[in-house]
């Protein structure tokens, strides 16, 4: 194995450099080493690269992981396990795997319940750890979900980010028969979008400005897509559900108006759930809510329980990962084809997902 491999490693806002890196040393207990397959480019890399740093650590190491400062990028990744450290029993050498990236601490209130995804010392593999826009990337063992038999590398990238949404459905309850509105059509709006038809959904109505990812949403069963440009979104909503709004809304943007229009869009009593990353603050008045008595769910990444649950879905046909993926390219080439293409061009792009190569 050789000691160096390239890798995007973030150095502050609209600095992202491929550069030659050590190789990640051998595994710690616990801990496996991964040869990189696929990793995707998620909205936070972009969040990171366009106004970052927005979670990753520069004032201080991180409480977990002692991480601060540049860190190489990416958390949506498949590969093959190559090395494990002491201990590590429930993967194998050879394991090919999708592994989640909420490493956590695993002693706190919410780590004790279950919900490690908001562990308070929770660390983002990628954003708070060295990731997986590499040949090679650590974590713990604890977080690798092995893909079953019949999903492709380049699917398996994408349960990361297929699972945000599954969980977000999952948060909202049952949705049986009940009018959905997803906010967004990205590839968390659309992952949303399939996990919420899969739960029974009745109407879903999609709010999407770009004619591509409007298309996109149609193909993965949205049954009214409407342009918030062309249109009063909420006026509109309310046409469709006999003057009352939506049951339940899902904000998959992370803009400071489509956070208050999530809960616009609902009935009484209705519930909003923000799936989101949001960079500024939006204005509300909280009397919508104790007016209504509409609800506000934020909702954080997911759990393995949810990977399980995107791979059955996966495997039955009633998630796709495919029609998502817009571009596919080399590690050398994630700034300017990668990055600045999802930038300049983002209305013809869901995910783009990145090759580290040999």
């Amino acid at each position: 194995m050789s000691e160096t491999m390239r890798a995007a490693v973030w150095h502050g806002k609209q600095d992202v450099r491929v550069e030659t890196v050590p190789v990640p040393p051998s595994p710690s207990a616990g801990w496996v080493k991964i040869k990189v397959d696929w990793c995707g480019i998620c909205g936070s890399d972009l969040h990171e690269f366009v106004a970052g740093p927005v979670f990753i650590p520069t004032d201080a190491p991180h409480p977990l992981t002692g991480k601060q400062g540049s860190v190489i990028l990416g958390h949506e990744f498949t590969g093959t396990v190559v090395e494990v450290g002491e201990g590590v029993t429930n993967v194998s050498v050879g394991d090919f795997v999708a592994p989640d990236a909420c490493q956590h601490c695993g002693e706190c209130i919410t780590c004790r319940a279950g919900r490690y995804n908001v562990c308070e010392k929770l660390a983002f593999t990628g954003l708070h750890n060295d990731g997986a826009f590499a040949k090679y990337v650590n974590i713990p063992s604890e977080l690798c979900y092995i893909l079953p038999n019949g999903i492709s590398s380049e699917a398996g990238a994408l349960i990361e980010p297929l699972a945000t949404g599954y969980k977000a459905v999952r948060e909202a309850g049952s949705i049986l028969g009940e009018t959905v509105v997803i906010i967004g059509a990205g590839t968390i709006g659309l992952g949303t979008l399939m996990a919420a038809r899969a739960a029974g959904a009745g109407m879903i109505i999609v709010l999407e400005m770009s004619t591509v990812r409007a298309a996109k949403a149609k193909e993965c069963g949205a049954d009214v897509v409407l342009n918030p440009n062309e249109c009063d979104p909420v006026a509109e909503i309310k046409a469709l559900t006999q003057g009352s709004g939506a049951d339940v809304s899902f904000e998959c943007v992370g803009n400071k108006f489509t956070g208050p229009l999530a809960v616009d869009v609902l009935r009484n009593a209705g519930r909003a759930i923000i799936v989101g990353i949001f960079e500024e603050s939006s204005s509300f008045n909280f009397f919508s809510l104790s007016g209504t008595d509409k609800r506000v769910i934020g909702t954080l990444a997911y759990t393995l329980s949810d990977f399980q649950g995107v791979s059955t879905l996966l495997a039955n046909g009633q998630l796709k990962a495919e029609p998502m993926i817009t571009g596919r390219i080399h590690l050398e080439d994630i700034v300017e084809k990668g990055f600045w293409e999802l930038i300049n061009n983002k209305d013809e792009n869901i995910k783009i997902i990145v090759s580290p190569g040999d």
